[in-house]
């Protein structure tokens, strides 16, 4: 039985790079097989593994040839170790809620049978605004069981962070899915381990990894590939791999405790965050 899990984020923090990144890193050390379902109308959460190239999305296909015609074969797509790859989309610009092409698109890939027995964890790479009823959806409605939220030691990441936390224990009894930890996508700001450590303790969950910044991303990303298919000996595939292994091994699931507002100012503020 596949596991199901969610990435969160605040936009531009780095969690459709990081999901990606982790994926391969599974794959490539660990022979685990995983399928990403994007659910960004940016669909860009599967353009690593699958070197660059766009894939057509399935809001433009159902709008394109209609319900009837969609197959998992003219959807999903395979990618750098056979990674299986979907990409929700979403609507015309300017033009009805992206947050419904997430519902549409994950309802229509069980119907069709895509999240196979043989998978070990199933992705859904989420655009980071729970408030929005259609993102929240993996957590609403126990489409995922596992939650994971990229963040920093930047103050809008962690603020981010900690709305996706709120968003979480507002869904967690409902649907039963529970937070696995944050990872902490390094953006190089002063005391930003220590933070990370004070604010995962105050949630009650764990900084699963603290992923360094390190160029390599950005080089590997330029040769339109993951770290680990750009070069699996480098510094940078082995933590993502350290980060891989966290995740297989993990057993702390928690309904998470977000801060009070007044709270979480003073703890930033501590670390210089807010003057």
């Amino acid at each position: 039985m596949s596991r199901k899990i969610a990435f969160y984020g605040k936009g531009g923090i780095g969690k459709s790079t990081t999901q990606q990144n982790t994926a391969a890193a599974m794959a490539h050390f660990y022979g685990k097989k995983v399928f990403i379902h994007g659910c960004d109308p940016k669909a860009d959460s599967t353009r690593l593994i699958l070197g660059g190239m766009p894939q057509d999305t399935l809001m433009d296909l159902l709008r394109d040839i209609g319900e009837d015609k969609i197959t998992v074969d003219n959807v999903v797509r395979s990618g750098f170790q056979g990674i299986r790859c979907v990409e929700s989309g979403g609507p015309e610009p300017g033009v009805g809620c992206a947050g419904r092409g997430v519902i549409t698109a994950i309802d229509l890939m069980e119907e069709l049978g895509a999240y196979t027995d043989d998978l070990d964890f199933v992705y859904f790479d989420v655009l980071g605004d729970v408030v929005c009823g259609g993102f929240a959806m993996p957590i609403r409605d126990g489409k995922a069981e596992e939650v994971y939220i990229v963040c920093s030691g930047e103050m809008m990441a962690i603020y981010a962070a900690n709305n996706i936390a709120k968003g979480l224990l507002k869904y967690a009894e409902q649907s039963g899915v529970r937070l696995g930890g944050i990872i902490c996508n390094s953006r190089k700001v002063d005391g930003e381990l220590e933070l990370m450590q004070e604010f995962t303790t105050a949630l009650g969950t764990q900084m699963i990894h603290f992923v360094p910044r390190d160029n390599m991303v950005q080089k590997a990303e330029f040769n339109k590939k993951s770290v680990v298919e750009f070069d699996a000996e480098c510094n940078q595939a082995k933590e993502y791999a350290a980060l891989a292994k966290k995740i297989i091994e993990n057993e702390m699931f928690v309904i998470p405790t977000p801060l009070p507002m007044n709270e979480l100012e003073l703890m930033v503020a501590k670390y210089g965050l807010i003057d």
